[in-house]
């Protein structure tokens, strides 16, 4: 029987899960049998799971699972360098030669396991079957308003959390913006895609005004001074060769209106970051860097922005990757076949490979 092990996160800020109780019934219908472990940060009750039929085991205890279990998380694991003997489903990011991902692909090496890359399960077609980007997009455009408001007090933004839910951050926005007086307006860059698409959602129940760019708006390679006409920034496509840069270096003491930018793609050490006023990814803690003083240049660049949001953006994710975890039960074909020899790929070409 195909066993899937939901671990809990270990992350700090991170409450969201890739399977609701919902979807857990219907795995367990199809002969899947599901255990989820008990979280003291889980956004979805442990209760929902034990009314749906999951086997409730304690938390952090998916190293002892049996040997054929499947272990399905989203963040990153422990860096205890232990070897990983399981067959994880989860976020790697080993595949693009990031540091922390070569020491996890020796783990992976050193006890024979494997991982099913959430962010390499794709169709026939090469598209992400499950992305949290609509989330990351609006909660991203909530935190880069947080910081325009607090520009407007004199002040830099300071720490974020998590929201029971999405009107709850509506309504704190809407009293960070009140005193101001009036509502900036915004440019969106990427505003085709998910991330864009709830960056715009976000402005819009807010009552700030748009401005959409996709492809076509940005094809001619730049410059592109109509961004520094705009109060807001916001880029929503990742960086690659051939990515033009939206706001240059000089942008910091160029005649602006624009004064808070929101780097969701969150690139800073791309070769090709389109937003060079910054080095650094930020965090909920400090949720911003400061670019420049006079005027302000504030960057939003925080790298988990649905876990604000960690209900509606589980709920959104869970759904669109239920009918791949359906297909467990055929972990060599289709979706599954896919992200494995993406992972062995990858393996062979690890250091003593």
């Amino acid at each position: 029987m195909t066993h899937l092990w939901v671990r809990a996160e270990q992350r700090p800020h991170e409450e969201r899960v890739g399977l609701t109780p919902e979807g857990a019934k219907a795995l367990i219908g199809k002969g899947i049998r599901v255990s989820v472990e008990d979280s003291a940060a889980r956004a979805i009750p442990i209760g929902g799971y034990a009314e749906a039929g999951c086997e409730i085991v304690a938390e952090n205890s998916w190293p002892e699972a049996p040997g054929d279990a499947i272990i399905f998380g989203l963040k990153e694991l422990p860096a205890d360098g232990t070897p990983l003997s399981h067959r994880h489903i989860m976020f790697g990011h080993a595949f693009k030669g990031q540091h922390s991902g070569k020491a996890l692909l020796q783990r992976f090496k050193a006890g024979g396991g494997a991982i099913y890359d959430l962010e390499y399960l794709v169709d026939e077609a090469g598209r992400r079957v499950a992305a949290f980007g609509y989330w990351a997009g609006y909660a991203g455009a909530a935190v880069t308003l947080k910081a325009w408001a607090a520009q407007g007090r004199g002040e830099t933004c300071g720490p974020v959390g998590v929201y029971a839910g999405k009107e709850d951050l509506l309504e704190d926005l809407a009293g960070e913006l009140a005193p101001i007086g009036r509502r900036p307006d915004a440019i969106v860059i990427g505003a085709l895609g998910r991330v864009g698409t709830g960056a715009a959602d976000l402005c819009a129940a807010l009552g700030i005004e748009v401005t959409k760019w996709d492809m076509a708006e940005t094809a001619h390679g730049g410059p592109f001074p109509e961004i520094l006409d705009h109060d807001l920034f916001f880029n929503c496509i990742l960086a690659r060769p051939g990515t033009p840069v939206f706001v240059p270096r000089a942008a910091r003491v160029a005649r602006r209106r624009l004064t808070a930018i929101g780097d969701i793609a969150c690139d800073p050490d791309s070769d090709y970051n389109p937003v060079p006023v910054y080095d650094r990814a930020t965090s909920w803690e400090a949720p911003v860097v400061r670019a420049h003083d006079d005027p302000p240049l504030d960057v939003m660049a925080i790298d988990n922005l649905p876990s604000l949001l960690p209900v509606e953006s589980s709920r959104d994710y869970a759904a669109q990757l239920l009918p791949a975890l359906m297909t467990l039960d055929a972990l060599n074909h289709g979706v599954w076949g896919r992200a494995k020899a993406e992972f062995d790929r990858h393996i062979r070409n690890t250091e003593g490979g």
